[in-house]
């Protein structure tokens, strides 16, 4: 099987359309007969698989949920019997019930094609040696990048998180060319080897592929300064297949490429669910086209971006979305006001004073919500002087409020006292009591 689909990914919008449709009439008929869930909601709906004749139709098919994944957990959702199932993954459940997906065979043929065609993106070859410092287990990350790596004919070091010391010295010895994890993790082994007299720009790194949390074009920034490489970045679901979803190439890291041959991508109105056009900000939603074991038809993502079809100077024709800013779900309403900690994030980093370690602490008091913005100060520029932190304060505190127009408490707290994450970094500590 080849790794890369360049026909796919070169093709005119004519052609991959018509690839999608056929591809999608064949999804629907499947899951039509095959998941109640799905067969209940098109006759609630009123619609069968004959009705959809064309891309347009799409529409008028209701959304997936994750809270319906939830209500047929644990296998419910599945298209295939059991005995074709390979591969369960899950989410960690830290916020409800957990999500399970499944994979036959040909689901982890297709999902390391799609990997090794990401990592050609981001400048990957044959001849590199890959450090995945995503995690392993139910998390998709790990295994997704390994899989993917292996396809292409990489070397790959599964290190996973953890052992953060002995990643920097498989660095050193291993002489990886190519670098993926979470970007919180990420600065986080900088910053150790920072500790252990090891500079970046004496390793081999080219690329750094990026993702599984949201971050900005200043951690961008930030992560090519410390790490003297290029930062793509990574999309992905697990309920869609994993990473893999979509990738910025090395050209341009202006838009994330979705892989239209195998899902079909829209930007909804959060509060109408009404179809948006390309440039215009909503929520992505995903159907797939080629899963078998766990397809999804109108996943609603909760994440936020916009869609650019213009032709990049990589030579793709696949639309682009922009660097996600959040997710609804994650959003802050203080006072008011919508905020997401990407837009927070987007300000401290504006400043060189601070470090990009930082954790929102929302809370209430009395009928009020208030927010508080903790930081670390940079060692460079760290002092005991009360009065010149507090004029730092006031500075950042004055800009949160100027860029986005919601007060927030900043308090700058010591070098590496805000706690290190190997995966996701927990960046909202909630203590409202609704």
């Amino acid at each position: 099987m080849p790794i890369f689909d360049i026909d796919f990914e070169t093709m005119p919008r004519e052609g991959l359309e018509a690839i999608q449709l056929r591809r999608l009439q064949t999804t629907i008929a499947r899951v039509y007969a095959t998941v109640p869930f799905y067969r209940q909601q098109f006759d609630n709906a009123g619609i069968t698989p004959k009705d959809i004749q064309s891309l347009k139709d799409l529409q008028h098919v209701p959304f997936t949920i994750k809270q319906d994944l939830r209500d047929n957990y644990p296998y419910g959702m599945f298209a295939v019997p059991m005995e074709q199932v390979v591969r369960i993954h899950a989410s960690s459940g830290t916020t409800g019930q957990p999500t399970v997906v499944g994979y036959t065979r040909r689901d982890v043929d297709t999902w390391a094609s799609l990997m090794a065609r990401s990592l050609a993106a981001a400048g990957a070859g044959a001849g590199d040696i890959i450090h995945n410092a995503f995690g392993y287990g139910l998390f998709t990350g790990g295994l997704g990048a390994h899989y993917g790596a292996e396809r292409l004919g990489a070397s790959v070091i599964p290190v996973s998180g953890g052992n953060t010391k002995r990643q920097i010295t498989i660095m050193k010895d291993f002489k990886p060319t190519i670098l993926c994890g979470t970007p919180s993790y990420i600065l986080h082994l900088a910053e150790v080897a920072d500790d252990m007299g090891v500079d970046f720009k004496d390793l081999f790194f080219k690329s750094g592929i990026f993702g599984a949390e949201p971050w900005t074009e200043n951690m961008r920034q930030e992560l090519e300064s410390k790490l003297h490489l290029k930062a793509v970045d990574i999309y992905g679901l697990s309920e869609i297949i994993g990473p893999g979803v979509s990738i910025e190439c090395k050209e341009e890291q202006k838009g994330l490429h979705v892989f239209e041959d195998h899902f079909i991508v829209e930007i909804i109105d959060p509060e109408t669910g009404e179809v948006l056009p390309y440039g215009e900000s909503g929520e992505l939603v995903f159907t797939s086209l080629t899963k078998e074991a766990f397809p999804v038809i109108r996943y609603r993502t909760r994440d936020i971006s916009s869609l650019n079809p213009t032709p990049c100077a990589c030579g793709r024709t696949f639309v682009r979305m922009t660097k996600p800013a959040g997710r609804t779900d994650d959003m802050l309403i203080i006072r008011g006001v919508n905020v997401f900690p990407s837009q927070i994030e987007s300000v401290l980093m504006e400043n060189q004073t601070i470090r990009p370690h930082y954790q929102l602490e929302v809370d209430r008091k009395g009928n009020l919500d208030t927010l508080t913005v903790k930081v670390e100060i940079n060692e460079k520029v760290f002092s005991d002087d009360i009065k010149s932190l507090q004029t730092m304060e006031n500075k950042i505190a004055y800009d949160i409020k100027e860029m986005l127009g919601v007060t927030a408490k900043v308090r700058l707290v010591e070098p590496k006292t805000i706690q290190r994450s190997q995966g996701k970094a927990v960046r909202v500590i909630d203590k409202r009591n609704f």
